[in-house]
Formats: C-alpha cells, sequence, structure tokens
C-alpha cells in the first residue's frame, strides 16, 4: 500500500522541520526565475557506483544519464530557463555512503536525488528520500521492494518481477506446466525461488526448486537432479565464480538437450561465460543495443559511441532518468509534490519505445526481450528473437 502523504507528513514534521527549511527550492523572487515562483537552477544529486564491484553497471547507468539529459534539453542543459546542474558522487555501492552522501546534498538544497545500481542502496535511499521528502528516482537496482515503497521514489529501470515474468514467456502458456528453479542456496538464489512462485505460480505453473549450497563445486548430481524432476522449463538464477562450473555440468548431464532452460542475460562482459552452453540457453533480457528500433534508441546509442562510451544493459536506465527528470522540472519547476504529480503516470518515448510511469506505485512499465547468443568471432553477440510486450510483463501493482 502506498503511504500516505498526510500520515507521512504527521510523523515526519518533527524530525525534518530543520532539513526542510534548508534545503527548500529557490523561488523566482530568491533567484531570479523566469515565471512567477520557478527557480532559476535546480540541482539534482546522481549516487552510484563509480568504484566497486558494481563500478560498470555504474558507468553504464551514467553514459545513458550523460546522454539522456543532453537529449531531453537538446544540449542546453536547461529547460524552461530554468538550468539543470548536476552533482555527480560515487557511493562505491556501500549504502552508508550512500546516505552520507544524500544527506550532504540534502543539506545543501538538493531536492531531486537519482541513481545506484545496487537495491540496497536504493533501498536506503528511497528511506532518505521519504524522511526529507525529496524526490527519489532509482536507477538499475531490480529488487521490487523500491517498487512502491513511499510515494517520493520512483525507477527508471526493469525490476526482478519483469525478468520472472518475461521468462515465463517463453512457455506457451502457464496453466498445467511445470517449472523447475536451479539456484544457489542464498539470499539471491531463495529470492528468485520466491519470485517465480509468485508470479508464475500465479498464472497456473507447479514451481519445484533445486537449491545448491554456495561452496558445492560438483554440480552432477544437481542436474540429474534437476532432469528427474521433468519441468517443462527450468529457470536459472546464479552468480559468482562457479557460474561456468554448473553451465557445463547442466549440458554434460543433457539438460540443455531435453528441457527449455532460461536464465537472465546480463552485459556484454558476460556473454562469454557460457561456454558450450552459449548457444543452447534461452535468455530472458532487459536491454541489448540491437534489441529495440526506434528513433530514441539510436539517438542514445550514437550519443553514448560518441562520447566514447559503450551502450549496455543499463546504459537505458540512465537515459530514462534524465527525460524523467527534465519532465519533473518543466512541470513541477522544483517544487516536489508538483514534481511528484508530473511523474505519476507519465508515458514517454524511450530507447526501449513507450515507457510508462505507473501511477499507484510507480514501477516503469516497459517491453522485455526473448534472446539468443551466437557466435560471433572468437565470442558471442545477442539476437533478439521476440519482444515481449510491456503489459505481458507488467509487475502486479504493489499495494
Amino acid at each position: 500500500m502506498r503511504v500516505s502523504k498526510k500520515l507521512l507528513l504527521g510523523s515526519a514534521v518533527a524530525a525534518t522541520a530543520l532539513v526542510l527549511a534548508a534545503c527548500a527550492p529557490q523561488t523566482s523572487s530568491e533567484a531570479g526565475g523566469e515565471g512567477e515562483g520557478a527557480p532559476s537552477e535546480v540541482t539534482v544529486g546522481v549516487i552510484t557506483s563509480e568504484t566497486g564491484a558494481l563500478a560498470s553497471y555504474g558507468e553504464q547507468y551514467l553514459d545513458g544519464f550523460k546522454a539522456g539529459l543532453d537529449y531531453a534539453t537538446d544540449g542546453t542543459n536547461e529547460v524552461d530557463g530554468i538550468a539543470i546542474n548536476v552533482e555527480y558522487t560515487d557511493d562505491g555501492g556501500d549504502p552508508d555512503k550512500a546516505v552520507t552522501a544524500a544527506k550532504e546534498l540534502i543539506g545543501n538544497g538538493v531536492n531531486i536525488l537519482a541513481g545506484t545500481v545496487s537495491s540496497g542502496v536504493a533501498l536506503a535511499l528511497a528511506e532518505q528520500a521519504a524522511q526529507n521528502q525529496v524526490l527519489y528516482i532509482s536507477g538499475p537496482a531490480a529488487a521490487d521492494a523500491v517498487t512502491g515503497i513511499n510515494e517520493y521514489t520512483f525507477r527508471s529501470g526493469r525490476q526482478s518481477a519483469q525478468d520472472v515474468a518475461t521468462a515465463g514467456s517463453f512457455l506457451d502458456g502457464l496453466d498445467g506446466k511445470t517449472v523447475t528453479v536451479f539456484a544457489q542456496d542464498t539470499a539471491f538464489g531463495q529470492g528468485n525461488e520466491a519470485a517465480v512462485n509468485a508470479i508464475l505460480g500465479a498464472q497456473g505453473a507447479t514451481v519445484n526448486s533445486v537449491l545448491v549450497a554456495e561452496d558445492v563445486t560438483e554440480f552432477t548430481p544437481f542436474a540429474q537432479q534437476v532432469l528427474a524432476a521433468e519441468p517443462d522449463l527450468v529457470f536459472v538464477a546464479w552468480a559468482g565464480a562457479t557460474s561456468g562450473a554448473m553451465w557445463q555440468a547442466l549440458s554434460q548431464q543433457g539438460v540443455l538437450d531435453e528441457i527449455p532452460v532460461v536464465t537472465g542475460l546480463g552485459d556484454s562482459a558476460t556473454f562469454a561465460a557460457y561456454g558450450e552452453a552459449s548457444e543452447q540457453i534461452s535468455f530472458l533480457n532487459h536491454y541489448f543495443p540491437g534489441a529495440p528500433d526506434n528513433e530514441v534508441n539510436t539517438a542514445m546509442v550514437e550519443a553514448v559511441e560518441a562520447a566514447g562510451g559503450t551502450p549496455d544493459l543499463f546504459t537505458p536506465d540512465g537515459f530514462n532518468a534524465a527525460l524523467m527528470i527534465v519532465q519533473a522540472i518543466r512541470e513541477g519547476q522544483g517544487d516536489v509534490d508538483a514534481m511528484i504529480a508530473a511523474l505519476e503516470g507519465y508515458e514517454f518515448e524511450g530507447p526501449k519505445g513507450t515507457t510508462t510511469v505507473r501511477a499507484g506505485d510507480h514501477a516503469l512499465i516497459q517491453e522485455m526481450y526473448q534472446v539468443k547468443l551466437v557466435a560471433d568471432g572468437d565470442g558471442f553477440a545477442a539476437e533478439l528473437l521476440e519482444t515481449v510486450p510491456a503489459d505481458e510483463v507488467a509487475p502486479a501493482e504493489a499495494e
């Protein structure tokens, strides 16, 4: 359930009065804006991983953000006479570091935050957004818990539920089908098992699982368990150094020959990780540059490449964030309530085509992709199989 603004204000006034006084946006009388009550400039705080384990994802996001801001403002970095300044901060994937940065930005008057590729960081920043009543547009962080967490938080990328729903699209209907989740027995694996149960189970599938301890290095017995279950689809959720050995076991035991196996396709750096199994796996995918065919995607790809970057998995998340921020400032002129209203229900053409901010919980409704890997010289390249319409993989609305 979305938190009522009235309840939020009532519980937070005492705690945030000093902060709000410090971070109230400048009006035209204070800053010389063109329209009545309009600021002459608005500062956006972008917090994401520039270092640490997720630095490559952060780089993709930032490349997209900069291209998107240039695109949405025709290269001026301003909208309707309001200059848009951006302060970039590295969170290093650390929620504490991100919160410290957010508090400093808010204390300096910033009331729009964006970014992060880490779900843990996104949840911490969403909490700060609610406490301080500032707008927050999350980045590639996929945790479903970000959606609907509070009225101040939006997202500019997809979420895990959309991944799982895309996996289900590889079957011609789920009613009466059996899906086996093959995953590590960790929070990550268990979370994917729960998501498959909740999403595909709700569509009529029977869901079972083969969970493997994180320290296991011999996967033959577990591959045999998957075969014995005789599912109609295997959903693999795996991370870490044992991925290559796991895929080899599935291949050697004939799982890939007997049963459709689906997993998520990461960024281009991971395309070589599947070894001999590469061309036998079905991949769900959030984005690769060759998936969408529209003018916005073309503009984004060309802009990122011209700046020396490489468009990849999370580039559109940054691009979307910039488009959303420009819309919020254009319509809301720095007033948080007005900016929230400007984004709720906002439909725009993004790199992935028509994209909609769902008004009720701020999920970002967008198309997804079925993809395969094909040999390309010494490596592999992604090839589009099917585009899955946005409404078919929309997550259930958060209550």
